[in-house]
C-alpha cells in the first residue's frame, strides 16, 4: 500500500508545530492528535494565513495604509487590495507542507512524499515535484515478498529444436510454478551442441558435466535471474508435458499446455515467451510485457534475375518502345509530306547557276527516314529544315529524342546498378491473392488463433486457405524454417523469431512488414499477488535498459550473423511507362500539327502568289501545286518558275508548260517536270 504527504514530521517546523499545539490543550496531544502527524487541511490553513500576514506585513513597509470605512451594503473593493495580492504572490517563506512560493497566483514548488507501508510504519521511497515528476528512491520495496524464502523448481526434458519448453517451480511453502521458456536441444548422446545453430532464449551449454540451472543459457536464462535476484527467489527447470503454449478448443471449450496448468492452479506463474491475446488474457492474468513483437512473413530469399542478352531494353516498357516506332515512322512520312507541299524546301541545286531551271527537294523519302533516325541517335546529319514548317517538325523531334535519350539513361544507370531480384511476394496481400506458393503457421500457437479469430478479410482469406490444407501447419519452428529453405513456402510467424533466423541464414528474408502489434507477457492464475511484483521488476528493468541489453546479447552478438551488404538488399528500378513519359509523346504530336498547318499556311500563301502573277485563279493554281506535292515517287528535282512582274515582261513573252527531258544516268531515263517555264521569241516584224 503506497500514499503521498505534504507535511514531513522529521522537519524542524512541523515539530515546533506540534510542541505549540500540545501547549494550547489541556489534556496534551493525546487529545489533540494521537499519531502525531499534522493533518494536510490545518497545515494549509497555517501556510495560508502566514503567507497573508507576510503579504500585510510588506504592504504596510512599503506603504502607508489608511484605514477606510466600509461598508457591507456596497461592493465596493478595498483600493489597496490589488496592492496586498501582489505582495501575497511575492512571498516565500518555508512552511509546514514545504517551500510556499506563487507564480500568477498559483503554489508553484509543491512536493509531495511517497509513502510504502511496512511491517511496522510507513517509510518514504520517493518523493513527486510539479517539475520533475515522481523519483523513486528506494525499488526494493516494491519487489520484496516479506521474510518467505521462496525456491522454484524448473525441470526439463529433452525436445527438439525451436520447440517449447516447460518449468516447474517449487517453493518452501509447497507453491508450485511453471516457468515455460523457449528452448532449444538437438537430441544427443554426448549434449555437445553448437550454440549459433540454437534459438537465444533457452540454450544447453557445451559442457556435459553441468548440472541444475547451470546446464543453461539463453535470453531468459539472464532475464529469470534478474528477475529473481531482483524480487528474491531461487528456481529450478522443468517441462511441460504437451509443450504447448495454450489454445483453447473450439468444440470443448478446453485449454492445453501452459494455459491449461495455470487454470488448474498446477503453477503460480509462468515465464515464456508466451503472447498476451484477449483469448488467454480471459483466463489468466498477464503482467506488463516484456518484449513487443508482431506477426512476419519468412521467405527464402528469391534468386537474382538471371542475365539477358536484350536487357539493355528493360529500361523502357514494350508499349513505349512501339511508341517510339510508330512515332519515327509518322514524324518521317510527315516531313516528307510537309517539305514536298512547302515551297520553300525546293531549292536551286547549282548556287552557282542562278538561271539553272531545276528546282531541288532534299528531303526525299529516304532522307526523311535517314533525317529522324539520325536526330533520334544524336548524330550529325547533312541534311538541314529550310521551311519554317519542316523546321517545327525538326524542333518537336529533337525535344522528343531530348526526353526519350535522357530518361532511358537515367533509368539504364538505375538498372545496371541495382541488382533486380524475382520476388513473387512483396506483402501479405500478395501472399493470400496467389494459390502458388503455400504458407502456414505453427500448429497450436498465438499466430494460428491471430488468423482463425480475425476480422480482416485478407487474413480470413488466408485462414481458409490454410484451414482446407491442414498439412502447411507444422509442429515446431525448427520445420517451419527446413521448409522455408525448401522453396514455394512461405510461413507466418512472430517477429523476434523470425529477426533471429534472417540474421543467421542468407537465403532467408523477411516478407513485407509486421501484420499486428503484441508482447510477451509472464502468466499468473487469476488475481495472483505475483503479478504485480512482476510487473514492477519487468518495467524497472526495461527503464533501466536491461532487458533491451540481453536481447543485443543474445540476437546480435551471439554467434555468427550473416553479413548482408546493401547492394543484396531487395531493389527493383521500376521500368518507364506511358504515365511516365506520355507527355513527351503528346508534345511531339502537338509539333507536328503545328507544322502541318504552318505548311498549309505556307502552301496556300504561295500559291496565291503564284496565281496573281500568271493571272490564273487561286484554285486551279492550288490544284497543280497539290498534283505536282502528292506525287510519292516523283523526282526530287522540279522545274525553276521564273516568276515576273507584269511590267518587267517584255513584248512577245508568253508562258507555256514545258517537260525536261534528262540524259540517261544509270539506264534511267529520269523526266523532270517542268511548270510554266517561260520561252521569250522575236515578232515577225523584226525578223
Amino acid at each position: 500500500m503506497t500514499s503521498f504527504r505534504m507535511t514531513d514530521n522529521d522537519q524542524y517546523l512541523v515539530r515546533q508545530a506540534l510542541k505549540d499545539m500540545e501547549k494550547f490543550q489541556p489534556v496534551g496531544q493525546h487529545i489533540l492528535n494521537r499519531t502525531n502527524i499534522i493533518k494536510v487541511k490545518p497545515a494549509l490553513m497555517f501556510d495560508s494565513v502566514y503567507a497573508l500576514a507576510e503579504g500585510l506585513h510588506s504592504l504596510q513597509q512599503g506603504m502607508d495604509l489608511r484605514p477606510a470605512n466600509v461598508s457591507c451594503e456596497e461592493e465596493v473593493p478595498w483600493t489597496d487590495g490589488s496592492s496586498l495580492f501582489n505582495y501575497i504572490n511575492s512571498v516565500e517563506f518555508s512552511g509546514l507542507t514545504g517551500k510556499v512560493q506563487f507564480k500568477e497566483g498559483r503554489r508553484s514548488s509543491v512536493k509531495f512524499d511517497l509513502l510504502k507501508l511496512r511491517e511496522n510504519s510507513l517509510e518514504k521511497v520517493g518523493e513527486w515535484t510539479a517539475a520533475s515528476g515522481l523519483n523513486i528512491t528506494n525499488h526494493t520495496v516494491f519487489h520484496e515478498f516479506g521474510t518467505t524464502n521462496i525456491t522454484l523448481k524448473v525441470t526439463t526434458i529433452e525436445i527438439n529444436p525451436l520447440e517449447i519448453a516447460n518449468y516447474e517451480l517449487k517453493d518452501t511453502l509447497q507453491d508450485r510454478a511453471i516457468l515455460l521458456f523457449w528452448f532449444s536441444y538437438f537430441a544427443s548422446n554426448d549434449w555437445y551442441i553448437p550454440l549459433l545453430l540454437s534459438m537465444p532464449y533457452v540454450m544447453l551449454k557445451a559442457d556435459k558435466n553441468l548440472t541444475g540451472n547451470e546446464r543453461f543459457e539463453g535470453f531468459c536464462i539472464d532475464l529469470l535471474k534478474t528477475i529473481a535476484d531482483l524480487i528474491g527467489f531461487s528456481y529450478e527447470l522443468y517441462i511441460v508435458p504437451d509443450k504447448k503454449f495454450g489454445a483453447e478448443n473450439t468444440t470443448t471449450g478446453e485449454w492445453n499446455g501452459l494455459v491449461r496448468e495455470i487454470i488448474d492452479k498446477n503453477a503460480d506463474l509462468a515465464m515464456a515467451p508466451m503472447t498476451i491475446n484477449y483469448a488467454r488474457e480471459s483466463v489468466i492474468d498477464f503482467t506488463k510485457p516484456f518484449m513487443n513483437l508482431g506477426i512476419g512473413i519468412l521467405f527464402k530469399l528469391p534468386k537474382n534475375m538471371p542475365s539477358r542478352l536484350f536487357s539493355f531494353m528493360s529500361p523502357l516498357a514494350v508499349d513505349i518502345w512501339l511508341y517510339v516506332l510508330a512515332a519515327y515512322a509518322l514524324v518521317s512520312c510527315c516531313m516528307f509530306i510537309v517539305a514536298r507541299f512547302s515551297p520553300y524546301e525546293w531549292q536551286n541545286p547549282h548556287p552557282c547557276v542562278s538561271d539553272s531551271g531545276v528546282m531541288e527537294n532534299q528531303f526525299s523519302l529516304a532522307n526523311s527516314f535517314w533525317f529522324t533516325i539520325v536526330t533520334l541517335m544524336h548524330q550529325g546529319c547533312d541534311l538541314n529544315p529550310k521551311a519554317t514548317s519542316t523546321r517545327i517538325i525538326g524542333a518537336m523531334w529533337w525535344f522528343f529524342t531530348l526526353i526519350m535519350i535522357s530518361s532511358y539513361t537515367a533509368n539504364l544507370a538505375a538498372f545496371l546498378t541495382v541488382e533486380r531480384m524475382i520476388t513473387p511476394i512483396e506483402s501479405v496481400e500478395d501472399l493470400a491473392e496467389q494459390n502458388k506458393i503455400a504458407y502456414g503457421t505453427l500448429e497450436g500457437g498465438s499466430t494460428m488463433t491471430f488468423f482463425r479469430d480475425s476480422k480482416i478479410e485478407t487474413y480470413q482469406k488466408m485462414w481458409r486457405f490454410m484451414e482446407n490444407r491442414p498439412s502447411v501447419f507444422v509442429s515446431d519452428y525448427e520445420e517451419g524454417v527446413k521448409r522455408v529453405l525448401e522453396g514455394n513456402y512461405a510461413f507466418l510467424m512472430e517477429s523476434t523469431v523470425l529477426d533471429y533466423n534472417v540474421q543467421r541464414d542468407c537465403n532467408l528474408t523477411q516478407v513485407g512488414g509486421l501484420l499486428d502489434s503484441k508482447g510477451y507477457g509472464i502468466a499468473t492464475p487469476m488475481g495472483s499477488p505475483w503479478r504485480d511484483k512482476i510487473s514492477l521488476a519487468i518495467l524497472d528493468l526495461q527503464e533501466k535498459g536491461v532487458i533491451q541489453m540481453l536481447y543485443n546479447k543474445w540476437w546480435k552478438s551471439s554467434g555468427v550473423s550473416c553479413a548482408r551488404e546493401d547492394k543484396n538488399k531487395e531493389g527493383k528500378a521500376n521500368s518507364l511507362g506511358v504515365g511516365n513519359i506520355g507527355g513527351v509523346f503528346v508534345v511531339l504530336l502537338c509539333g507536328l500539327a503545328v507544322a502541318i498547318v504552318a505548311a498549309i499556311v505556307e502552301f496556300f500563301w504561295n500559291s496565291r502568289k503564284h496565281a496573281q502573277t500568271e493571272r490564273q485563279s487561286l484554285c486551279s493554281e492550288m490544284a497543280e501545286e497539290l498534283r505536282f506535292a502528292v506525287k510519292c515517287r516523283a523526282s526530287r528535282q522540279r522545274p525553276a518558275l521564273r516568276r515576273q512582274c507584269s511590267k518587267c515582261i517584255p513584248p512577245g513573252t508568253t508562258y507555256v508548260p514545258a517537260a525536261l527531258e534528262v540524259p540517261q544516268e544509270n539506264g534511267i531515263m529520269q523526266m523532270i517536270e517542268m511548270r510554266k517555264s517561260p520561252l521569250t521569241y522575236e515578232s515577225a516584224g523584226d525578223s
